[in-house]
């Protein structure tokens, strides 16, 4: 008995040890939409570092850009945040803070190339619950918009909106890989349903 329970132990141990490096840290949570908005410091020059997907889409570095949510949007206020329309365009920052911002943020990632030919993007989508103006939650996206990344927010947004995906994962596995995302939370209505 004493041997059948301590090869059960070492069992559990051991799945219990394979499993727990697989979660990924939670999400950043930002101060949300201002009344005023400021602009933001950015990390130093030169100390963010593109990654780039098997696909060779450029990806954030997770130490500058981990996300940041907007603490105003829960799985409880999807229908009068990010579900209604025109929501995005209530909390966006305006250019003159954003500009100034991407010329910083491009700064800190060595973007050289024309400001023209990059989006300052929010990570996590404001359509996503994503923090308006929290600079871990920015950067600057080499290419042109709309881009493939645009696509897969529009997809989670409809999928969380629709209930087919919770908030939490639709957010964790943009910020993870956006080029992964879809594959992460699954198409299907089962695949992740909300708490």
């Amino acid at each position: 008995m004493r041997t059948r329970l301590s090869v059960i132990g070492i069992f559990c141990s051991a799945i219990v040890l394979a499993t727990s490096g697989t979660s990924s840290a939670a999400v950043p949570v930002g101060s949300g939409p201002q009344s005023v908005y400021t602009v933001q410091d950015q990390p130093a020059p030169g100390s963010c570092a593109y990654r780039f997907a098997a696909g060779g889409d450029y990806l954030p570095d997770p130490n500058c850009t981990p996300g940041a949510t907007n603490p105003d949007v829960s799985q409880a206020t999807l229908d009068s945040t990010i579900c209604r329309s025109g929501y995005a365009g209530t909390i966006r920052p305006p250019a003159s803070v954003t500009r100034r911002e991407k010329q910083a943020n491009a700064r800190s990632y060595g973007y050289t190339d024309s400001l023209a030919t990059a989006e300052y993007d929010h990570l996590i989508s404001l359509e996503l619950g994503g923090d308006p103006n929290d600079p871990r939650n920015l950067w600057v996206e080499p290419g042109s918009s709309p881009n493939a990344k645009d696509s897969v927010e529009n997809q989670l947004k409809s999928m969380v909106c629709s209930r087919q995906v919770a908030l939490a994962d639709a957010q964790e596995a943009i910020a993870t890989d956006w080029t992964t995302a879809l594959d992460r939370v699954g198409t299907s209505p089962a695949a992740h349903p909300p708490a």
